[in-house]
């Protein structure tokens, strides 16, 4: 399906930018650079607009949430927005009781333990969704009206992470539930798959056919499992949910007067997932985020060195004096030189306690030292 001729990507307004050469596998002059959870607890500006009230509640709020998405990118100049929202939005908007807690997480009102479970929860149509979205569609639109040449990104939870916050009830160190039911249910374990994927998938598509200029995968908890589980019992539906975007396409100018069909770039990132990186890359994904524990280089190598990456600063460093965190941030840039191409992120998600002036000069160093070379 072609994009709307208004889309960012299909006007041109998005397409040339830096973050969009970067995953299309084009090294663009500057490296781009944007921060996972950019958007929230750091910003006293977002503190302030939340006073009184509820994640979810936000998150359905469409001034709201296009407001919070634009807020890292006016205050740090990064390269890209990323949508506000929260990968469970869509399990609310389906019918299931969740609640995010504060300090704690998503909070399933009743956990998916066994194969009459699964039946109760996957008899909710994602086909809901299609009407659902609506609030989701209409912050997208906002903030992209705001954003002019610089791109949103919208994101979702992979299919194994939803799974593994409705088996466990909430959030887990080791998610031995869910890898219990993958292995004595397979079948109600596929079921549910499945239908996660339907799920998160039309919540991408929504994102992306709204104006985000591209899709990202999060699978937060794929690092709890051994290959051959996620290769076997996991891929297949991420690459399910990602099927909801993968056809989504825009034409640019190619060589004389054709025209190139190109895809929307769809990124793949997941937490303690090192040794899953080539299947990660093999459901479909154009990216591949890599978190802080693989150097880059390293992750390279392990893709074969066709794949852009995205990564991988240590959170943990922006807290660290300013000589240690610009060190690691240059050696980041230097073996990130030996990808395609390279998107600078975080290996995770900005720590709540962040000074915001950090990350404003952290954004500035990245820009400078890749301009310079």
């Amino acid at each position: 399906m072609i994009l709307d001729a208004q889309h960012p990507l299909s006007s041109g307004l998005t397409a040339d930018s830096r973050l969009i050469q970067a995953y299309q596998g084009t090294r663009p002059a500057v490296t781009p650079v944007w921060f996972m959870r950019q958007a929230g607890r750091s910003l006293p500006e977002y503190r302030e607009l939340r006073v009184g009230t509820r994640m979810l509640d936000v998150c359905l709020d469409p001034e709201l949430a296009s407001e919070i998405s634009l807020q890292p990118v006016r205050r740090h100049q990064v390269d890209a927005g990323i949508f506000f929202s929260d990968i469970v939005v869509p399990l609310k908007l389906v019918g299931v009781d969740v609640s995010i807690v504060a300090g704690k997480g998503p909070v399933l009102g009743k956990a998916v333990r066994t194969p009459a479970d699964v039946d109760e929860l996957t008899a909710l149509d994602p086909a809901l969704l299609d009407t659902a979205l609506a609030p989701i569609s209409a912050a997208v639109g906002l903030a992209v009206s705001q954003l002019g040449s610089t791109p949103l990104i919208g994101f979702a939870g992979a299919p194994f992470t939803l799974a593994a916050y409705l088996v466990e009830g909430g959030p887990s160190k080791d998610h031995i539930h869910a890898r219990t039911l993958m292995h004595a249910e397979p079948e109600a374990w596929a079921k549910l798959m499945a239908w996660t994927a339907d799920v998160t998938g039309r919540f991408l598509r929504a994102q992306v056919l709204a104006g985000a200029s591209a899709a990202q995968l999060f699978d937060s908890w794929a690092g709890a499992l051994s290959l051959v589980d996620y290769a076997e019992s996991v891929a297949p539906a991420s690459i399910a949910a990602i099927a909801h975007v993968r056809d989504l396409t825009y034409t640019v100018p190619g060589q004389g007067e054709e025209l190139t069909d190109r895809n929307v770039p769809i990124v793949h990132f997941g937490v303690g997932t090192g040794e899953l990186l080539k299947e990660m890359h093999n459901i479909g994904a154009d990216v591949v985020g890599v978190d802080y524990r693989v150097p880059l280089d390293e992750a390279n190598r392990r893709l074969g060195g066709a794949v852009p990456l995205q990564g991988n600063v240590d959170p943990a460093l922006l807290a660290a004096p300013w000589p240690v965190l610009e060190a690691h941030v240059r050696d980041v840039l230097e073996r990130g030189r030996t990808a395609p191409s390279h998107v600078l992120n975080l290996g995770h998600g900005v720590p709540p306690d962040t000074n915001p002036d950090v990350l404003t000069r952290l954004v500035s160093l990245v820009h400078d030292v890749s301009a310079a070379e």
